[in-house]
């Protein structure tokens, strides 16, 4: 029987749940070792799970339980992980993504040919990246080790972090002053002399005379 790869989220920053952080990092993995994989709310990711190894949780006190499943006719499920061993380096979603965008693959990480673009276009993290329990292919599940292993894209800008969006931002504002700045008017064209300053022609507003009366309102109602 062939091996099953699986990609599953956690939440490494602080959020408190009913008092309880659920926050839970790649350190405290490694720290416990072996943890229910608990708090999965999403049916198409719960039954994902149930594809792997069933089992819940029925303590009132969690901050996860759910007081309407039915202990005979489970309506939530969990399995129980182990950590076998930490990536040599970390592969951010915004490289994944950059690549799954790209013709053929960044000279950072050619090694992964044109096989391993096709593979990571097809993962359900790029096109479905919510979900937070997911199938991963065999094609799939050796591009990223082979990523994890051989790193190479420390230098590179695929937009990640608030740089990115500052040189975007910055980028935009630049296309926009340039629009509005006026354009210099060729002095062989339009007979007009260099150096003299362009004729105003711009249309004058109608003086309005305040004794009059203002126009009638059109109405915007809709007849019958």
């Amino acid at each position: 029987m062939s091996l099953k790869y699986w990609l599953m989220k956690a939440e490494p920053d602080s959020r408190v749940v009913k008092g309880k952080d659920v926050k839970f990092g790649v350190d405290d993995f490694e720290a416990v070792k072996t943890t229910p994989w608990e708090g999965v709310r999403n049916h198409e990711a719960k039954n994902l799970m149930k594809e792997m190894k069933p089992d819940t949780a029925w303590d009132s006190n969690h901050p996860y339980y759910d007081a309407k499943t039915d202990k005979d006719n489970p309506k939530w499920f969990m399995v129980e992980v182990t950590i076998s061993s930490r990536a040599k380096n970390f592969i951010p979603l915004a490289l994944l993504r950059h690549i799954a965008t790209s013709a053929e693959a960044p000279e950072e990480v050619s090694y992964i040919g044109e096989a391993g673009i096709k593979a990571i276009k097809a993962m359900a993290l790029v096109n479905r990246g919510r979900l937070s329990v997911q199938r991963v292919n065999d094609e799939a599940w050796s591009i990223i080790e082979q990523m994890a292993e051989n790193g190479g894209w420390d230098e590179m800008n695929f937009g990640k972090g608030k740089a990115g969006k500052d040189a975007v931002k910055v980028s935009k504002d630049a296309r926009e002053k340039s629009a509005k700045a006026p354009k210099a008017k060729d002095a062989s064209q339009g007979g007009v002399d260099a150096g003299s300053p362009e004729p105003n022609t711009r249309l004058k507003r109608k003086a309005v005379d305040k004794d009059s009366d203002p126009p009638p309102r059109r109405s915007r109602r809709t007849k019958a």
